[in-house]
């Protein structure tokens, strides 16, 4: 991990997902997401500690494991509030629904494990009235009310809202609840002026014009193959199988939800845009498309 400023208040910790500092006085920070577990939470409470500052907040912008990791070790040594907003802050006051949710049910032990279920932690719902000098918008789409934080420094804070170029190039997948919002984000995205923007898995950088359409492109693409695919009637299991081999990807239990629950929203968002069909056939449900 490595402390970077950005501005006169604002800094980030380069991390596999990056962790937002910001200066409310000489001796107080609240930080914009925790990290991926209590190591990581270890982390940056040194990192902040060694800079003599106190945490008096976390934000979180959205609930997903490796965003609130750090929550519980950070808030149980420093007594800090954590913010999340609407359905985020249920997740991570009970990390259990976000296994559930990606598996449909009562989340079997492999996927009972730190990547899908962070540990609990006491949250507040994040309201308008945050600190000066912070504000927060949506980015639905990735996850449920997903947020995005700018500072007074015009530095945007940009959580999952876009996906690397690298980890597209390997895993062409990324994780989507609903297709139409996140879309509808991209697009929102476009037209935002800043300093500086910094999403949770990429470098911070000045200009992400590249980034959306890279994002954007991959979405038409996979709705492009699961139409092409689904011109004869096909079930879940045979779509999600054909994606993996499309795409060369190997599957394992954390995958399989995770891209099982993704291919379910794209199919929800064509089903939605009335592109496919469905039908129960020999008891399985089926999915052809109409227009694409």
């Amino acid at each position: 991990m490595e402390l970077v400023k950005l501005g006169d208040k604002t800094y980030y910790i380069k991390n596999a997902t990056n962790i937002g500092v910001y200066k409310i006085d000489d001796s107080n920070v609240y930080l914009i997401d925790s990290g991926n577990d209590k190591d990581a939470g270890k982390k940056i409470l040194k990192i902040v500690e060694e800079q003599g500052w106190n945490i008096k907040g976390i934000i979180t912008t959205h609930s997903n494991a490796d965003h609130i990791g750090g929550n519980k070790i950070i808030q149980d040594r420093t007594d800090c509030k954590i913010y999340a907003n609407n359905i985020e802050k249920c997740f991570t006051e009970y990390p259990i629904l976000e296994s559930a949710f990606l598996y449909g049910g009562y989340p079997f032990k492999n996927i009972r494990n730190k990547f899908l279920l962070a540990k609990e932690s006491k949250v507040e719902l994040i309201k308008n009235n945050l600190i000066d000098g912070l504000e927060f918008f949506d980015l639905k789409g990735h996850f449920f009310d997903m947020i995005g934080v700018k500072t007074s420094d015009d530095v945007y804070f940009l959580a999952d809202s876009l996906f690397s170029e690298k980890t597209i190039t390997k895993y062409h997948l990324f994780f989507i609840y609903d297709v139409k919002e996140f879309i509808n984000t991209l697009n929102y995205l476009s037209n935002l002026n800043g300093k500086i923007f910094i999403p949770s898995h990429i470098e911070a950088t000045k200009d992400i014009s590249d980034l959306i359409e890279l994002n954007r492109n991959k979405v038409n693409e996979i709705i492009e193959k699961i139409c092409t695919y689904c011109i004869y009637p096909k079930c879940f299991e045979e779509i999600l199988k054909y994606i993996f081999e499309e795409y060369k990807l190997i599957m394992n239990e954390n995958q399989y939800v995770l891209v099982g629950s993704t291919i379910r929203s794209y199919l929800s968002f064509l089903y939605d845009e009335n592109r496919i069909t469905y039908e129960f056939k020999d008891n399985k449900m089926l999915w052809k498309v109409l227009n694409c």
